[in-house]
């Protein structure tokens, strides 16, 4: 089984929890995700199995959207709300403050990452530092929000949103970055992740569901790429990993190199100007 499977993720489960149950269940050993959903969230989480494990990257630049709770008052130390309290401030908050605050996060900033995150500081994720009750300098990176908007009336000091981001942001950190704008401290108290770039929340289907069948095979993902057909003495050499160069193509974008017949071969991608990498034969 070579391919992707859109799971939707339940609460309460790491996104391995729900690779190990997959991998039990469709009995494949070679199974990776293409990025961590929070225990305590649910949503979209996308499954590479088989020689599909090695396009798990070409996730990792994808937007993404979630829907989700953010309550005020209260800073916890993983900036949800199943982490320990550290601080409290009672700052009153009407709606109109806080969709201008909503506003002014949208474009581009620099955003902090949490403590209790996959983040890697010398080799060691930020996660299991923090467990250990250590709290180390972490730069901040470059954030896109392109949409933060209210799904329902500030009520009770809480509300529900909808935002798009670009990769690499942390709605737990946006929710405390609100809450700052505010002179207030904020946490997720509920995320659901809706969509991975082009790959959506209603169509994935939950663990109990979800069957051989579903499986998004490689031919059909890589259906819109663009192909390349070489001879058969070029063929032998894409079988055997070598890289390509302008001798072959000239193309700027990753894509599949077939046979004289149309099979596919190979997916390659794009290292330098007129530089490709094998990536996986087929």
């Amino acid at each position: 089984m070579d391919g992707f499977l859109l799971i939707n993720k339940p609460k309460g489960l790491t996104s391995h929890d729900v690779v190990f149950k997959i991998k039990k269940k469709l009995h494949v050993d070679k199974i990776g995700h293409t990025g961590t959903l929070d225990p305590f969230a649910c949503g979209l989480l996308i499954l590479c199995l088989g020689k599909a494990t090695k396009l798990a990257y070409m996730f990792q630049d994808s937007d993404k959207t979630y829907e989700g709770t953010i309550v005020f008052g209260k800073h916890y130390d993983t900036y949800d709300t199943t982490g320990q309290v550290i601080d409290e401030k009672q700052v009153a908050v009407n709606q109109d403050e806080l969709i201008k605050a909503m506003q002014s996060l949208k474009g581009t900033y620099q955003q902090l990452p949490p403590m209790y995150s996959a983040i890697k500081v010398d080799g060691q994720k930020l996660y299991q530092l923090a467990r250990k009750g250590l709290d180390v300098k972490r730069d901040t990176r470059e954030v896109q929000i392109y949409e933060f908007d209210m799904k329902s009336e500030f009520n009770e000091n809480q509300f529900d949103f909808y935002t798009s981001v670009s990769k690499g942001t942390y709605i737990r950190s946006l929710a405390v970055d609100l809450a700052e704008k505010l002179n207030t401290f904020a946490a997720l108290s509920s995320l659901n992740r809706l969509s991975i770039g082009s790959y959506n929340l209603k169509d994935a289907l939950t663990i109990e569901e979800v069957k051989p069948e579903h499986l998004i095979s490689l031919n059909d993902f890589f259906k819109p790429y663009p192909k390349i057909a070489l001879n058969d003495y070029m063929i032998k050499l894409v079988k055997n990993g070598v890289y390509l160069d302008e001798r072959q193509t000239t193309i700027n974008t990753p894509f599949i190199v077939t046979d004289e017949k149309n099979q596919m071969i190979a997916f390659y991608d794009v290292i330098g100007l007129n530089k490709y990498k094998p990536i996986l034969t087929f």
